[in-house]
């Protein structure tokens, strides 16, 4: 059974919600209502409205503001199981998942360039570094000059959103800096 989860915890991925324009964050709110009603903790992971900061001046004065990238549009980490399709599909507010093609047939997900694009313009990354990353985890470098190496994490940087990564490089136990958008877990 424990290997059975882990097995599915590697299929974790990110769809595209459509939601009702306008209504993203209540679709979020309710989304995680579920989640934590159906006890779905294990199947559906992140909802996210991707959101960025802009800065507007009127009047000459400097405002922030916070602007949907996608209006309309929600992303959710998920294992794409027929239960948690089903618990998506069918909360209030949400019109289906972009990728599908209807019909009962389940969505396609992001790739993972999408994905961090995404996410690192938001400030965020793919992998949850509380949940996913630990001391001794092994991870493979996916971009960079050290790409294609795996090594084990040896300290992580959670503000700075960095990790010290542990390679053999020419037979030598070596330290390389990554940041998280730069590793996918093994």
């Amino acid at each position: 059974m424990e290997n059975e989860i882990k097995n599915e915890q590697e299929k974790k991925e990110w769809y595209v919600v459509n939601t009702i324009s306008g209504h993203e964050y209540k679709v979020k709110e309710k989304l995680e209502n579920r989640i934590t009603s159906m006890n779905l903790q294990d199947r559906i992971f992140r909802v996210i409205v991707p959101e960025q900061k802009e800065i507007e001046y009127k009047d000459g004065v400097k405002k922030e503001k916070i602007k949907k990238m996608f209006p309309g549009y929600v992303l959710v980490e998920m294992i794409m199981t027929d239960e948690a399709w089903f618990i998506v599909r069918n909360t209030q507010g949400v019109t289906g998942f972009i990728g599908s093609s209807g019909k009962g047939a389940k969505p396609f997900p992001l790739l993972p360039q999408e994905v961090d694009k995404i996410l690192n313009s938001m400030g965020m990354s793919r992998i949850d570094i509380s949940k996913d990353l630990k001391e001794g985890t092994k991870v493979k470098l996916i971009s960079g000059p050290f790409k294609d190496m795996v090594g084990k994490i040896d300290s992580i940087d959670q503000k700075e959103q960095k990790l010290n990564i542990l390679v053999d490089l020419f037979g030598q136990e070596t330290t390389i800096e990554a940041e998280i958008s730069q590793v996918e877990k093994l």
